[in-house]
């Protein structure tokens, strides 16, 4: 049987009259979903006349077919692919470039949206989207409708003139400006920072409309520029007066009859361990020899359950704010502070109530038995990991044989662990010093040593056995609802795009599925350890993963290389650990499974409340970045490129770890192309070739705090 011949396909830019020819005419065959049409038909209703453009239009048609996007029910006739029809629904992000992407729940490929595109949507609006193509493995959408916006108020800059005054967001994704009326803004002045609430959109050629409701102040006062940055991811920074109020009420002491009723661990040998400016402790250790000779380890949490009771002014706000946010200069607390840090929190000294965790363990570190539940405890120290650290390393001091003693098993736990196919991608963390009024004036990096594998460990632990206990049914008994930390696997795509880039820098990857690739992925670690490229070659890394997110239907934990695995450990600053403190004692209490549904609900906010706190705090560290680099325009520095993208490339400082862009435009020597297939930058004359991970010199040529944008030139 002969195979039908394709007709030539000619490139889009030369069909002048038609930029996205596939977009036409999926939109046609749409809209007569019970009509066919042969070619001719097709190109007259788009408004393609031309002999040329005419050939394009069956070259198009013919790969829409092979999409599965259009039908071919008879020779020479095309109809709409019922698949086509339904309208879908999901989140839009946006690029910088005004194109966007629409995640779908449940599905790991997002939709590109082209510009043009996009509707009346904004940055993080539910929409719903039609398909309307697809070229180089891409989908295509378009959207059809606003379900609901992300946000109504927004932040940037006012800049009034005479008889109008338009609103400039200062966040790179929203990709319009704001019409705002002389009489709706509110006392601002040209310049200030502001934030707007948007009133009214319906035509996506005009400008929406817009009011300010507040002035923040002057661009490059730091409190502006964090309250601008929490404003702009839609968290709060301050809690209403009815909440304070309701938490300086809570009750702080503690009755005999509580007491009576947990366990108490009062006379054990307890402390904590945190970084040297924590002020909220919501874990300790503790270590006990018992009488047969065997350890007893407690993981202590505290008991935020015992205070925050569902329904309360207290708990519907931690539900809205579902985690602490943690800025450069700042914690924005989930919990009002008189809680995180004073009733709730493990201070020393001080009789404290816990959630716990309690683990038996061998004299050599095997565990052989557990418990869960309520506990009473008394802090009798708080370490810094520093102070810890210099234990560990021999020196003496208070708890020295407890804190040598966990971390011997803890090492030996986390060995395990990494045998077991867990992934290890830690690194250093930027960190600034600041000056009195928050100005950086330093920038360090954070390393991570063994105090803090010690503690790591060891909630692991108590989070793994916690999820395990609840989530696998006792015999006879079907499986609970129950909050697990899920982490699915990683793309495969993406993992071969890493293979290929680490393969031109001389590094191995094994070919392997995803399921299977933790190993290789450890070994790609250890090849690059210590190496100038092992950070770059870590974020490349980590993109290939998924985002770890909390579910009530366990997948398990890819990353930990755990089967089941929840968060129990933080419930002064996450809402989801809170949950699982309140399910783990329903549970023990006879109480019956509660509804998927509501927990479900509340596991999707606090995974996309989390993600929002991360966007924040990466904003902060951005900001504090670009005011670091101030300074410094003119200067010389080495650095790494970090990022690739049709319009520049991104190139990550030595040392203070500060970011910025190089422009395509900006290189003179030669025209530079963007090579999306081997994520490449290549000269069209010469072929010098930019690549991720290339060690450059740059010089800063501007710094701009409003957008916490750097401007790099190639020195």
């Amino acid at each position: 049987m002969s195979k039908k011949k394709k007709s030539k396909f000619i490139p889009l830019s030369q069909s002048p009259k038609k930029e996205n020819i596939r977009g036409e005419i999926t939109d046609l065959l749409r809209e007569f979903p019970d009509k066919q049409f042969n070619y001719k038909q097709i190109a007259a209703r788009i408004g393609v006349t031309e002999p040329e453009s005419r050939k394009n239009v069956l070259a198009v048609l013919d790969q829409l077919v092979e999409l599965e996007m259009i039908l071919q029910p008879d020779t020479g006739k095309y109809t709409i692919h019922p698949n086509q029809t339904a309208v879908i629904q999901g989140t839009i992000d946006f690029t910088k470039t005004g194109a966007a992407y629409v995640s779908i729940d449940k599905s790991k490929s997002d939709i590109y949206i082209q510009e043009g595109k996009t509707g009346l949507a904004l940055q993080g609006d539910v929409v719903e989207i039609s398909i309307i193509g697809g070229r180089r493995g891409q989908i295509e959408g378009k959207v059809l409708n606003v379900v609901s916006r992300g946000t109504e108020q927004y932040v940037g800059i006012i800049e009034i003139a005479e008889n109008h005054a338009f609103f400039v967001p200062t966040n790179a994704r929203i990709h319009v400006d704001f019409y705002v009326d002389q009489s709706k803004l509110n006392g601002a002045k040209s310049g200030q920072k502001v934030i707007v609430k948007l009133l009214d959109w319906n035509n996506e050629k005009k400008s929406p409309f817009g009011e300010i409701i507040t002035v923040l102040g002057e661009p490059g006062d730091n409190e502006v520029e964090m309250h601008a940055i929490l404003i702009e991811f839609g968290l709060p920074f301050e809690f209403p007066d009815a909440v304070l109020e309701a938490s300086e009420k809570v009750p702080v002491e503690i009755s005999a009859d509580e007491i009576a009723s947990r366990r108490d661990f009062r006379k054990v040998p307890t402390f904590t361990i945190d970084p040297d400016d924590a002020k909220d402790f919501d874990d300790a250790l503790s270590l006990q020899k018992l009488e047969n000779g065997h350890y007893e380890v407690g993981v202590h949490i505290a008991d935020v359950s015992h205070y925050v009771k569902p329904g309360s002014i207290i708990d519907a706000e931690a539900v809205k704010r579902a985690t602490s946010v943690y800025l450069v200069d700042r914690v924005v607390p989930m919990l009002p502070e008189v809680l995180s840090n004073f009733v709730c929190s493990l201070r020393p000294d001080e009789d404290k109530l816990c959630m716990s965790a309690v683990f038996t363990f061998t004299e050599d570190g095997k565990q052989i038995a557990e418990w869960f539940g309520k506990t009473i405890i008394r802090s009798k120290r708080r370490f810094a990991y520093e102070d810890a650290q210099k234990i560990i390393e021999g020196a003496d001091g208070d708890y020295s044989d407890e804190i040598r003693r966990l971390h011997n098993w803890a090492t030996a736990m986390r060995k395990r662990r990494l045998d077991s196919g867990a992934l290890e991608f830690g690194g250093a963390e930027v960190k600034f010093k600041l000056d009195e009024k928050g100005k950086p004036i330093g920038v360090y990096q954070k390393i991570t040593k063994e105090a803090n594998w010690l503690i790591e460990e060891f909630m692991l632990l108590a989070n793994k056995q916690v999820a395990s206990y609840i989530g696998i049914p006792k015999k006879g008994e079907t499986a609970k609802t129950f909050v697990y930390r899920i982490h699915d696997l990683p793309d495969e795509d993406k993992l071969a795009t890493l293979r290929d880039f680490v393969g031109r820098l001389g590094y191995k990857l094994k070919s392997v599925k995803p399921e299977n690739a933790s190993s290789a992925l450890n070994e790609l670690m250890r090849q690059m350890k210590d190496k100038p490229e092992e950070d770059i070659i870590k974020q490349m890394a980590i993109r290939t993963m998924s985002k770890a997110v909390y579910s009530t239907e366990n997948i398990g934990h890819y990353g930990l290389a755990f089967d089941y695995y929840t968060h129990f450990t933080s419930p002064i600053r996450r809402y989801p650990d809170l949950i699982a403190h309140r399910l783990l004692h329903h549970y023990q209490h006879n109480g019956k499974s509660v509804s998927a549904d509501e927990t479900e609900r509340l596991c999707k906010h606090s995974s996309s409340m989390e993600k929002r706190a991360s966007d924040a705090e990466r904003a902060s560290i951005k900001y504090k970045q670009v005011e670091f680099m101030l300074d410094k325009i003119g200067e010389v520095f080495a650095g790494t490129i970090s990022g690739l993208t049709r319009w520049g490339m991104y190139v990550e400082l030595e040392g203070n770890k500060c970011e910025g862009m190089v422009p395509l435009n900006s290189l003179q020597d030669d025209v530079y192309r963007f090579d999306e297939k081997t994520n490449q930058i290549i000269g069209s004359r010469y072929k010098e070739v930019f690549e991720f991970g290339d060690k450059v010199k740059v010089k800063v040529n501007g710094a701009d705090l409003i957008m916490k944008q750097l401007d790099f030139r190639m020195a």
